[in-house]
Parts: C-alpha cells; structure tokens; sequence
C-alpha cells in the first residue's frame, strides 16, 4: 500500500492530499530511511517515524486498511513504539 494512503487510512491526516504534501517535504522515515515519495510501499512490521506536531511519532504498521473507518478501527493499523 502506499504511504499517503495507508497515513490517512490510520487517521494521521485529514485528507490524503495532506498526508502527500508531508511526505513530499521528506518528514518521513520508514525503518529508519528518509521517504519523499507518497508511492513508497507500506507493508506489515515496518516502523514509520514523523513528526506531527509537537512530538514525532514512532509507529509499527500492523495491518493495511481496506477503506477509511472510523478512529477506534484506525487504531487497529499500528502499535506506537516508546523509546526508539
């Protein structure tokens, strides 16, 4: 999947064109290496590092969304990781 895809699945971003012009700006990692394409591929177990705000989130992906649900089914895609 995608990378602005699967970020506006997850509900990180409002809309999916937001979420590229993120990513565009290289605020992205995925294991580790900087990302500044919204085409990179998202696969489970990968860790994803950006900064959203204040802080900078550290997240392993743990599923793929088929479609945009609701904020308690969005939770379900990662797991946040403290420390990393």
């Amino acid at each position: 999947m995608r990378l602005d895809k699967w970020l506006w699945h997850a509900r990180f971003f409002k809309t999916r064109s937001l979420a590229t012009r993120f990513i565009e700006k290289a605020r992205c990692r995925i294991d580790g290496r900087v990302v500044d394409k919204a085409h990179a591929a998202v696969l489970p177990g990968m860790v994803l590092t950006f900064a959203l705000g204040p802080q900078v989130r550290v997240v392993r992906v743990v599923a793929l969304g088929e479609r945009r649900g609701p904020a308690p089914e969005a939770r379900t895609l990662y797991e946040e990781i403290d420390g990393e």
